[in-house]
């Protein structure tokens, strides 16, 4: 039996978390996926699974396998689909990781637009706000966002984001204009327990770095509650720019402290550092730069190394 059929069976499976899950990947029978990674375990003499009723856990030996195999397999078909005269496209699925608000707000658009331009490519999106482990999922490429230091993977940049502090018009009415930093902590401030530092918002101006501590009754960890929430008029809101949408624009917030510069952070994509990197992750990154750019022309991302 072919062993890319079995590798690419074993693959599915870790990563669905089931047979089901991945005949339905890979278009072929409950019965012959479960048929691969058997024929699988026996080439081995290793047992990959452990099996239960309701879903399958890989073992020791099958957590080994998965750190490289998905990488191998990407390289096998840049490889087939480099020689092959009839192969101009890019093809097979793409394992991206984003943080849940810039994902939905960002990403999947992005990645909706990457697709149409390469219909053969299939996306596998995975929203979470925690880290993900590159090699222990088969994540091709995460995009990331803030300040972040990750020695073991690979990082483009791709622009930054800044922080604003943002409240509706009819609660200033009510609660008037905070002018300085200082002056957020006489009012209901939203806390998005997702910042490193959720209570302690801080600001520059003329170079120096100003921090207040801020109180308020809601607390949420994401983003786009925060910014819903500042839109019902129940508090002012530190969110980062891209959360912010239309909101702006709208009326609907009004910006506040303009003397003062917000955080900023990085917006990245991320890949693991050591292998070659596929053809179609490649080309993902260079459409995620100059679809950025297109959205923020001011940003100047570095070459991909």
């Amino acid at each position: 039996m072919d062993l890319l059929d079995q590798l690419r069976a074993f693959v599915a499976t870790a990563q669905s978390g089931s047979f089901t899950g991945a005949a339905a990947q890979l278009g072929i029978s409950n019965r012959l996926t479960s048929k691969y990674v058997a024929e699988l375990e026996a080439r081995l003499g290793a047992r990959l699974f452990q099996r239960t009723t309701r879903k399958v856990g890989l073992t020791p030996a099958g957590s080994d396998l998965l750190s490289r195999a998905p990488a191998l397999l990407d390289d096998i078909d840049d490889l087939l689909a480099e020689v092959s005269d009839g192969s101009k496209g890019l093809s097979g699925v793409l394992r991206i990781s984003a943080p849940i608000t810039f994902g939905e707000v960002y990403i999947a658009g992005m990645l909706a637009r990457f697709a149409a331009e390469h219909p053969a490519i299939t996306i596998d999106l995975r929203l979470s706000d925690s880290f993900s482990d590159l090699a222990a999922e088969g994540i091709d490429l995460a995009f990331r966002i803030g300040r972040f230091d990750m020695a073991s993977l690979k990082i483009r940049r791709l622009g930054t984001f800044q922080s604003l502090p943002v409240a509706s018009p009819a609660y200033l009415a009510q609660a008037g204009h905070p002018d300085t930093p200082a002056a957020l902590s006489q009012h209901s401030c939203i806390v998005d327990t997702n910042r490193k530092t959720p209570r302690r918002w801080t600001f520059h101006r003329d170079g120096a770095e100003i921090a207040t501590q801020i109180e308020g009754r809601f607390h949420v960890n994401s983003a786009s509650a925060a910014v819903d929430l500042a839109r019902r008029g129940l508090g002012i809101a530190y969110a980062p720019s891209f959360a912010l949408g239309d909101a702006l624009e709208s009326g609907d917030l009004v910006r506040l402290l303009d003397g003062f510069a917000g955080e900023r952070g990085d917006i990245a994509a991320v890949y693991l550092e050591g292998r070659t990197l596929p053809r179609k992750v490649r080309a993902l990154i260079d459409f995620a730069v100059t679809d950025m750019r297109k959205r923020q022309p001011q940003q100047r991302p570095a070459p991909l190394t």
